[in-house]
């Protein structure tokens, strides 16, 4: 997909323990990167005027997403989170690994602002223990997603 668009991006693959849990902040630490800087991606249900759908939401690991501002950048009434088997499927990837890009099916997605502080981010790769790191323009461009105020500090 990336290399589809022409897109400028490295793959950086790390070890990751199987019994970890905190996905995100083991990248961080292997990648050296600020955890502000690796961004994860989150499948949430969007209740709206056409019912029920998927969306994706990439906040910094260092935070949460807020649904209530997820909702509001996607035109919905509400966000839930999405339970993880349906998050899986509809991915087509597991939790920890679950990639903005190439998805079974394309979700409508949403990035948190502060994605535009940094020259280049990660995200992963479609699996634990691989990152890319990307241009946030280049990640909004080829998402066609959408830039909100969307994270929360821990």
């Amino acid at each position: 997909m990336l290399e589809a668009a022409g897109v400028p991006f490295s793959v950086q693959e790390f070890h990751h323990e199987p019994g970890e849990r905190n996905y995100g902040l083991v990248a961080a630490e292997a990648l050296g990167a600020e955890p502000e800087r690796v961004f994860k991606t989150l499948v949430a249900n969007l209740h709206g005027e056409r019912g029920v759908e998927q969306v994706v939401g990439i906040v910094p690991v260092s935070g949460q997403l807020s649904l209530r501002e997820l909702a509001a950048a996607l035109g919905g009434k509400r966000a839930e989170m999405c339970p993880t088997d349906v998050a899986q499927r509809i991915t087509g990837y597991v939790v920890g690994g679950i990639s903005p890009f190439g998805q079974k099916k394309r979700l409508r997605t949403a990035i948190d602002e502060t994605c535009i502080l940094f020259d280049t981010i990660y995200v992963s790769g479609g699996k634990r223990g691989l990152d890319i790191e990307i241009a946030p323009d280049d990640l909004v461009a080829v998402l066609d997603a959408v830039v909100a105020p969307i994270g929360t500090d821990r």
